[in-house]
């Protein structure tokens, strides 16, 4: 039963999102952190622009340090988001000069500050401050002091051009998103039509349309498209063998239902009791064997539609062989030939088959060499181990067959050459069917000078195989024969 499990195209696109999913996470990260930097620069730049602009105004007039804090400095540190400007100017003693707020700079910065400048994060009452320093000589007429000058800003600016950065950095992401997704639904859109076509063209065809299929598809595809043409092969192979093998029961019911019809047409029209006898006799033998006929024929269709998949008990082969050759033995037409039984194994040899279908085939191995073979003839069953199989064969001294029908004697209909005897030619057919069925084989091999020896190997069961059955399942046991 095919059940469906989800959609392909649900799956692909659900591990594409969880996929752009972790990457987009990882460059939202990346563009927060990036942003941040960008912003720091910036207005790390504008602080040390602001520092070395009020550093240039500085003078000494007279021993009296004169501070004018420019407009252009006040300007370099204005921004649109109403961050708070710091600033501060201090001698090389620490002594303030001049300041717009009460910040205490801390007395150690003020000592590791060199010509080089250092711009630090300061927390304060009024607020969190970024500062920048500059230790520069102000410019007077007699001395030239070191002074320090200290500039900041609240955090408002940087913050708020961080996040106009990452927004405009998610904006393209989205906008990348949204058109990922759409050219992947386009991409997988036109990589699945391949898989398209192909159902609508198993769709489109006919019930007995077995052809293979004729289409282009790519390497993905292609084991599927080779297993479907092997599909069709062997419904082609199926098929076939059934109009065959209905072909073939027809013409073979035909002919005894004719005879049938004949016979009874010929008793009709005599008024002799003693030709009626006759006639009925003969009618009652036509019906057996067309009786037999069509039971061989229901055999080998139940043959034919055996499930594999059930569990079977393990069976006692010896005693199998034992009943089914004293059965046949006691019967009326094995009065004319010396059936009888050959060594059997003294441990019992197990097989895990179908009673009745082992049954059936060893019956129509014992018929087939009754019928086939002259009177008083000898047919001997044996039964052996080899490795991991069982070989059971039946072995005549009647004339045997010819070398070139060999091949054909699993065939159904098929009498190995021999059209002077009675026989439906389906009995060796259910033998072949039957042990196919089981997984075990068949072989057909004259012997010298004369006979015909049926050998048919079956697997033992599991626990009856020896450790290097694992190995003995794959060499055909017909060849050590």
């Amino acid at each position: 039963m095919i059940e469906v499990d989800g959609s392909l195209k649900r799956r692909l696109g659900g591990w594409l999102v969880v996929t752009v999913g972790v990457l987009g996470l990882a460059l939202m990260v990346e563009a927060w952190v990036s942003s941040q930097r960008a912003a720091a620069r910036a207005f790390d730049a504008q602080l040390q622009a602001a520092a070395l602009t009020i550093a240039e105004a500085v003078r000494w007039q007279d021993g009296i340090p004169q501070v004018v804090v420019p407009a252009a400095a006040l300007q370099i540190l204005a921004t649109d988001s109403q961050a708070r400007v710091f600033y501060a100017v201090l001698d090389d003693e620490g002594r303030t000069l001049s300041r717009n707020w009460p910040v205490d700079i801390p007395v150690a910065w003020q000592q590791a500050l060199d010509e080089g400048g250092m711009s630090r994060d300061l927390t304060t009452t009024l607020g969190e401050l970024r500062l920048h320093a500059q230790r520069v000589a102000s410019a007077g007429w007699v001395t030239q002091l070191p002074v320090q000058v200290w500039v900041g800003h609240t955090l408002e600016g940087r913050r708020a051009l961080a996040r106009s950065l990452f927004e405009r950095s998610l904006s393209r992401f989205i906008a990348m998103v949204l058109l990922t997704g759409v050219l992947m639904g386009l991409t997988m859109r036109a990589a699945l039509s391949p898989l398209r076509r192909l159902r609508r063209q198993i769709r489109g065809r006919g019930a007995d349309d077995f052809s293979p299929l004729a289409a282009r598809v790519p390497r993905e595809l292609h084991e599927l498209a080779q297993a479907l043409n092997h599909l069709f092969a062997r419904q082609r192979q199926g098929r076939e063998d059934l109009l065959r093998f209905t072909a073939d029961a027809s013409h073979q019911l035909k002919t005894p239902l004719a005879g049938l019809k004949t016979v009874s047409e010929l008793g009709l029209r005599s008024s002799d009791p003693d030709e009626w006898r006759q006639a009925l006799t003969r009618v009652h033998a036509r019906a057996e064997d067309t009786s037999r006929l069509a039971g061989q024929l229901l055999s080998l269709a139940r043959l034919r539609h055996l499930d594999r998949e059930t569990a079977l008990p393990a069976l006692d082969l010896g005693e199998l062989v034992r009943d089914v050759a004293l059965d046949w033995a006691a019967r009326e037409r094995a009065a004319e030939h010396d059936l009888g039984l050959g060594s059997l194994p003294a441990e019992p040899l197990k097989v895990c088959v179908e009673d009745w279908a082992l049954r059936e085939a060893l019956g129509n191995l014992i018929d087939n060499a009754l019928r086939y073979t002259p009177t008083g003839c000898e047919i001997t069953l044996h039964l052996s181990r080899e490795g991991d199989w069982a070989r059971l064969s039946i072995v005549d001294d009647g004339p045997g067959v010819d070398d070139a029908a060999l091949a054909t004697l699993g065939q159904p209909f098929q009498r190995g050459g021999r059209q002077d005897t009675e026989g439906s030619g389906l009995g060796l057919a259910i033998v072949d069917t039957t042990a196919r069925r089981m997984g075990a084989r068949v072989q057909f091999a004259n012997r010298s000078p004369q006979g015909l020896e049926v050998v048919l190997w079956l697997p033992l069961a599991k626990d009856e195989q020896d450790v290097t059955g694992a190995f003995a399942a794959d060499v055909n046991p017909g060849e050590s024969t």
